[in-house]
């Protein structure tokens, strides 16, 4: 039987570090138990927050990624949110970049997305309830200087959300798309680059920091706190010097 607990399950991917560890930490304060998952476990770990399960799961591996949810579910009951936060940035130019980094970034921020929202839909669906929030970029907006591919992924993602959501809007189930701007988190350090790293520092520089992780974390938690029947559905965040 689930244990007892005052407020439903909530899912996180990516949970390791930057937005996604501290969104788990908000959900927490907030007294929801967790399923926090990421490929560094040692990281989940670290945050030794109460009343979570954390599960090296790689999200494109859908077996895993389902059984993991699965075993939560089993002791919280079921998930009524995830956030489908895991995901990867290799900029590069087309003409120069290895196409397995173009094959990471897609299977990564797109099919892991889908597992994620396969694995809870129907049941959310069938409980006509749940959030699914799934963390996109600016770059799904817009283009910018070396993103082709990372911004194919999130435009991807910007279109998959909204047709899922039209889709399931009837059932009761929000489905809500976050859009960063620059963020101070580990994703750049992805880019092999050298030169692209230290031109994306400078650009930050010029808009005096990028946001931190507790800001894009503090809209989750907003775009999640609406009543049900109310959908916020896209938040498009960013330093307030962040032109583009």
């Amino acid at each position: 039987m689930p244990a007892k607990k005052s407020k439903p399950l909530i899912i996180i991917t990516g949970a390791s570090s930057g937005i996604g560890a501290a969104t788990a930490q908000a959900f927490s304060k907030l007294g929801h138990p967790l399923l926090l998952l990421a490929r560094r476990l040692e990281r989940l770990q670290a945050l030794a927050l109460p009343d979570t399960i954390t599960a090296s799961v790689d999200v494109t591996d859908a077996a895993a990624f389902e059984k993991a949810v699965r075993d939560a579910e089993s002791k919280y009951g079921p998930a009524d949110g995830i956030v489908n936060n895991a995901g990867v940035m290799l900029l590069g130019l087309v003409q120069e970049q290895d196409p397995k980094e173009w094959e990471k970034m897609f299977h990564v921020n797109v099919m892991g997305m889908l597992n994620g929202i396969r694995v809870v839909l129907k049941g959310m669906i069938q409980r006509r309830s749940g959030t699914i929030i799934n963390v996109s970029s600016v770059a799904g907006r817009k283009t910018f200087p070396n993103h082709v591919v990372y911004c194919g992924t999130k435009f991807a993602v910007h279109a998959m959300t909204e047709n899922i959501r039209e889709e399931v809007s009837g059932s009761g189930v929000r489905l809500v798309t976050i859009a960063p701007g620059a963020v101070e988190t580990e994703l750049l350090s992805h880019t092999t680059s050298g030169a692209i790293k230290e031109s994306y520092e400078d650009w930050k520089k010029t808009m005096g920091g990028a946001l931190k992780a507790q800001d894009i974390a503090a809209a989750i938690v907003y775009a999640y706190s609406q009543p049900q029947n109310v959908c916020v559905r896209e938040i498009v965040i960013a330093a307030t010097r962040q032109a583009p």
